[in-house]
This record gives structure tokens, C-alpha cells and sequence, in this order.
């Protein structure tokens, strides 16, 4: 009698056993799968952390790299390991930075995006949601295509400065410009 529990009980361990073992190994391939996605994402940081500072004197974003609007993102993710390979010499930077001007100097500046946005609400005595901003914007300036998040951002950023005001009504926010009046009577 005492043989048929004995097995029992041992036919449960292994059992166990065996449902532990394969829980672990397929614990083991997910860790795997994410030490990969780890890497890579490593990797990227180091190319971007390398790129950033390489970049790290300009002072002037306009005298920045372009990425070129028919470049895959994934083209341009390669070239800082490349650049930094050749970054040991100081002698290698001095070149990339008289490119960078040179790129600047030919194209024609354009404006700011802050910049548009405020005088597009200078235009305005009335608060302006950030969609009506953005449509007037793209109506006006139809080579800039920015995303409605990108203005908002833009706008809030230009709160942050005190360039322009923000008034929310129920669930609305909406914006005016800072008169140059305004501010002297405030201070």
C-alpha cells in the first residue's frame, strides 16, 4: 500500500521538476530576447551621445546638419559610428565645421517657428487655439508642415519664455501674445 502513494507523490515531483525546467527556459529565452533589444538600444544612445557631442561647441542650431527629407532615419543611425571612428584626430573636426557653415551660409534662413507663431498672434487682439494658429500657419507659410503637437509644444514654449499668454476656458487653451506694453506695466 504504501508503494502506490511513494509513486505518486514521486510522479508529482517530476512533474514539478519538469514544469520548472521549461518555465525557466522559456523565462531564459525572453530574457535573452530583451538583452538584444538592451543592446541595440545601447547602441543607439552611444551614437547619439557620440553625435551630441560632437556637436557640442555650436551655439547656433541653424549651423547644425540637416537630415535630408528623402534620408531614411535608419541610414543616418550608422553615420555617428562612422564619424566617431575619425574623431580622434582634432584636426578631423575643424573640416566637418567649415561644412556646417558653408551649408548654412548657401541656404536662405528661415524662420524660427516660435517666431511665426507670434507674429501670427500679433496679427490677433483675440485668443487663438493652437489649431486655428496652425492652420493659418500652413495656409500662410505652405513649405512648413508642422505636426499639431509640434505647435503646441512650440506655443508652450514660448509661455514658458513669457512671449505669449495662455487662457484656458473650460477645456480649451488658447494664446495671446505679450504686448511689449504689457510687460513694462507688469514689471
Amino acid at each position: 500500500m504504501t508503494s502506490q502513494p511513494a509513486g505518486t507523490l514521486r510522479a508529482r515531483y517530476v512533474e514539478q521538476a519538469a514544469s520548472d525546467l521549461e518555465e525557466n527556459r522559456r523565462r531564459q529565452q525572453e530574457l535573452t530576447e530583451k538583452l538584444a533589444v538592451l543592446k541595440q538600444e545601447e547602441s543607439l544612445l552611444a551614437d547619439i551621445l557620440n553625435l551630441a557631442e560632437r556637436y557640442e561647441g555650436f551655439t547656433d542650431a541653424s549651423r547644425l546638419p540637416e537630415q535630408a527629407q528623402d534620408e531614411p532615419v535608419a541610414a543616418k543611425a550608422k553615420k555617428p559610428a562612422e564619424a566617431t571612428s575619425r574623431r580622434s584626430a582634432p584636426a578631423r573636426t575643424a573640416p566637418a565645421d567649415n561644412t556646417a557653415k558653408a551649408g548654412a551660409q548657401g541656404k536662405s534662413r528661415r524662420p524660427l517657428l516660435g517666431d511665426l507663431l507670434a507674429d501670427l498672434l500679433g496679427k490677433h487682439d483675440e485668443p487663438r487655439l493652437a489649431k486655428e494658429l496652425r492652420d493659418e500657419l500652413l495656409e500662410q507659410h505652405p513649405d512648413r508642415n508642422p505636426t499639431p503637437q509640434v505647435v503646441r509644444n512650440t506655443l508652450e514654449s514660448l509661455v514658458a519664455k513669457g512671449r505669449i499668454r495662455r487662457h484656458k476656458q473650460q477645456r480649451s487653451v488658447m494664446y495671446t501674445l505679450v504686448r511689449p506694453d504689457h510687460r513694462t506695466s507688469a514689471a
